[in-house]
């Protein structure tokens, strides 16, 4: 497992948009099985505007957060939008209940939904538009026509994937530009590793969900170790070495507390040594 010795601070997406690899995840920003709205709407607000002020310019959002809810309270609280801010945003999905997410890849639904984020979003351009899921009863191609329109005709401006293989990577590929691939991925659970390494490759950004889980009971005392060491948080450890795992990685952890966001962002100022990540990395 390779890694740099400098962990640099931006990434550009796409080459072109440059963000801190530090962002925000907005999903824990909706009620319970992400199903409704935040229950206390003005906390949610203060949490968006207290992450733009602490330098986030990017955050991660879907409509099927809510559903819908998330990029309405995303606009609300931040809307008019720092020049800098990169909104990112997925569809592809269904919601039929709290913690229910069945895939929709009809390209109509996705037509739809692009609209919908827009329209949601207060946005003229979708900066990152990104495939939730792949649908079985749909080719890819189909269900991504929709989506090469919307970048002709100046809706989206860069396109991404969620919770694919490398082979589907490729077959998105040869359908459209892809820029960031979406995968469960964290110090505890590396089965997307040859993704990983297929997007840094290929200078995609890598975008982990789930980045905060600090791995199983036998890393815990080595973790803890560390994280005293650096008088740091084990949930800062985990981030700090995703930020040292790979240049591309760009995080975005989620909270509905100012605390425990500020607490987030300082993972970004940790520098695990090369001998850390070793220790860390050996599972």
């Amino acid at each position: 497992m390779s890694t740099t010795t400098q962990n640099p601070a931006t990434f550009r997406i796409g080459g072109e948009i440059e963000i801190n690899r530090l962002g925000y995840g907005g999903m824990q920003l909706t009620g319970r099985g992400v199903w409704g709205d935040a229950p206390d709407r003005d906390k949610a607000k203060q949490v968006l505007k207290a992450a733009v002020e602490a330098g986030v310019n990017f955050i991660d959002t879907a409509d099927s957060y809510g559903p819908h809810t998330n990029e309405v309270l995303i606009s609300e609280a931040l809307h008019p939008y720092p020049s800098n801010l990169l909104i990112a945003t997925k569809g592809g999905l269904d919601r039929t209940g709290p913690n229910q997410w069945p895939v929709n890849g009809n390209p109509q639904h996705i037509r739809e939904t692009i609209d919908g984020s827009l329209k949601r979003l207060k946005l003229d351009c979708i900066d990152l538009w990104q495939l939730h899921r792949f649908d079985p009863k749909f080719p890819v191609e189909e269900t991504l026509a929709p989506v090469v329109d919307a970048v002709k005709a100046g809706k989206i401006r860069f396109v991404g994937l969620s919770e694919v293989d490398v082979e589907q990577i490729e077959r998105a590929e040869k359908v459209i530009e892809i820029v960031s691939v979406q995968n469960l991925y964290n110090l505890g659970n590396r089965q997307w590793e040859n993704v990983l390494d297929y997007t840094t490759q290929r200078g995609m950004a890598f975008i982990p969900w789930f980045p905060l889980a600090s791995g199983p009971d036998k890393l815990k005392s080595k973790i803890e170790s560390i994280a005293e060491k650096h008088q740091a948080t084990t949930a800062q450890i985990a981030l700090a070495w995703l930020l040292k795992r790979s240049p591309n990685i760009l995080l975005i952890p989620g909270t509905s507390s100012v605390e425990h966001l500020q607490e987030n962002m300082k993972a970004a100022s940790i520098e695990l040594s090369d001998d850390d990540f070793t220790a860390l990395s050996q599972l």
